[in-house]
Order: structure tokens, then C-alpha cells, then sequence
């Protein structure tokens, strides 16, 4: 027969056993706070709600809070209907209780309420859609659509390969020999094909602004060596040969200016050399300013 002594130790034993494994004192103590999300809307089950979209942000929900059973989530689902939607599921409920499992409750009220209208519309824009120089913007449009066109196998590779520029297309065929396996890896093939495409775009941008872009010394050497004052010599270099019978196009505006410019005859001599005027003026054909042939000194 045990002692009371031994039986004391037995109990405390007990509850030590129940207790766990004694925390030890300078342990630090961790905290953690709850992430919160707000239910989805509510759901009416009329013809002019969107079910599609409204469930997906159910399925959003539900794999926020994944420690939900089977039983919880049908519960939790009902509380989202009014109208017509809850009369149904209420009905079901009434109908099955128990053997109303959670996989039988999706087929069946994504049978009873999906919007097939909204399906038919989400595959025509995804036949529609179109890659637009970038392949993260068409990828996330493409799955927004797909959640309700529900396009898979050869079909949704037809509408992506269309949507595709050639030069993703051969990338990828480039890269990615043989068939794929499935949708996912075709979808993500696809995706860094079309990265590379991009990047490759983005440096020969690049490469030819280097080409068509002057070094700053080099173009302080061409400003220098094509520049022209208003000195006579600056003038001089633009003037044909002596002796040249060449018309050349009359400009407006011109360096030689013209009577309005002038004013008076001199006025368009007065930065001509006195030695230049008489050789020029030894011709009547000739401009004493320019020694040009074909026009006079205020033309």
C-alpha cells in the first residue's frame, strides 16, 4: 500500500505531466497578433449579381483562415446569402444535414449560380487580349479573365501564343524545347520569354543612344571649327571664287542683307575695305559689296 507521501508525489507528478514542460524563467515570452480580413460581400443569388467574382473572394477568404473544417465553412458560406440565395441554402440544409459535405456544397452552388453569361464574355476579351510591350501587365490581365473563361490546355495556348509578338514566340521556342507538361509551365515559359524580349529592347535603346550621342569634347571641337562671327572674314568663306558666273539662291535675309537691311548704299559698304570696293566696282555686272556677278550692291 503506497504512503501519503507517495501518493502526493504521484499526483504532482500528474499535473506536472499535464501541464507541459515548465518554461524556463528568463525564456522570452513571444507575441503574435492575429491578421484580420473583412467577410466578402453579401450574396443575393439574383441574375443581375456578379457569383463568379463574388466567389473568388470567398476562395480568398476561406484560404486565409485554412484551419476552417468542412462543416464551418458551409455555416460560414450561409451567413454571406440573403434572399433567394439563402432560401436555397437552407433548403439543402434541411434536405442533407449531415451528409452535406463541403465538396458537395461547392459543386452545388457554383452549379445552381454561376453566371455562364459572365464566362461566355470573360473568353471572347481573352481571345481579345493582346500583349502591349509588357508581359507582366498581359500575365495579370490573363488571369483575372481565365478565373472565369476557365480556358485550359491547347486552347488557352492558341489565345496566348496569338496575343504574343513573334519575337517572344521565337524566344521562347528558343529556350523551351519539347511539349509542356502543363498549363502552369507553358503560362510561365511564356512569362521569361517575353522578360528576356524586353530586357534585350531596353538595352538596344540604350546602345543606340551611345551611338547617336557626341562626345562633349567632340562637339565643343565641331561648334568651334564650324562656327562663324560676324566678322568679314567669317563672311568670306560662303562667297563662290572671284571670277565664279555661279548664281547661287537667293535667301532672304541673307548674309548680305538687302536695301531694307542697308538703308542707304553706305551702309551695306561700310565694313567693306575701300581696296575691295574699287576692285569689285571695276564691273558694272558686279555687287561692290560681294563681288557676286548678277545683282547689285543692295541685292
Amino acid at each position: 500500500m503506497l504512503t501519503p507521501e507517495e501518493i502526493a508525489r504521484l499526483v504532482g507528478a500528474g499535473i506536472a505531466a499535464a501541464r507541459g514542460p515548465k518554461r524556463p524563467a528568463n525564456e522570452a515570452r513571444i507575441h503574435t497578433s492575429r491578421l484580420k480580413m473583412e467577410n466578402p460581400e453579401k450574396f443575393d443569388g439574383k441574375s443581375s449579381t456578379t457569383f463568379n467574382q463574388w466567389w473568388e473572394s470567398v476562395t480568398m477568404y476561406l484560404g486565409f483562415n485554412p484551419e476552417t473544417v468542412n462543416q464551418q465553412k458551409i455555416a460560414w458560406v450561409g451567413t454571406l446569402l440573403t434572399d433567394t440565395a439563402l432560401v436555397w441554402h437552407l433548403h439543402r440544409y434541411r434536405e442533407l444535414q449531415d451528409n452535406n459535405t463541403w465538396a458537395n456544397y461547392l459543386a452545388a452552388i457554383w452549379t445552381e449560380y454561376r453566371n455562364e453569361r459572365e464566362a461566355a464574355n470573360a473568353q471572347l476579351k481573352l481571345g481579345q487580349l493582346r500583349y502591349q510591350g509588357s508581359i507582366r501587365t498581359y500575365m495579370t490581365d490573363l488571369r483575372a479573365l481565365n478565373n472565369f473563361a476557365q480556358a485550359t490546355g491547347e486552347v488557352l495556348k492558341e489565345k496566348v501564343n496569338l496575343a504574343m509578338s513573334s519575337d517572344i514566340v521565337r524566344m521562347r521556342f528558343a529556350h523551351y524545347l519539347g511539349e509542356f507538361e502543363d498549363d502552369k509551365g507553358f503560362l510561365q515559359a511564356t512569362y521569361q520569354a517575353g522578360l528576356q524580349v524586353e530586357r534585350m529592347k531596353a538595352l538596344e535603346k540604350i546602345r543606340e543612344g551611345t551611338r547617336t550621342q557626341k562626345p562633349q569634347d567632340e562637339k565643343k571641337d565641331g561648334q568651334s571649327k564650324g562656327s562663324f562671327d560676324n566678322t568679314r572674314k567669317g563672311k568670306e568663306t560662303d562667297r563662290p571664287p572671284r571670277g565664279s558666273t555661279e548664281q547661287q539662291p537667293r535667301k532672304p535675309q541673307d548674309w548680305w542683307g538687302g536695301k531694307d537691311h542697308w538703308g542707304s548704299k553706305e551702309g551695306a559698304l561700310k565694313v567693306i575695305p575701300a581696296k575691295e570696293q574699287e576692285e569689285y566696282g571695276l564691273s558694272h555686272d558686279d555687287c561692290w559689296r560681294c563681288g557676286r556677278p548678277g545683282h547689285r550692291t543692295f541685292e
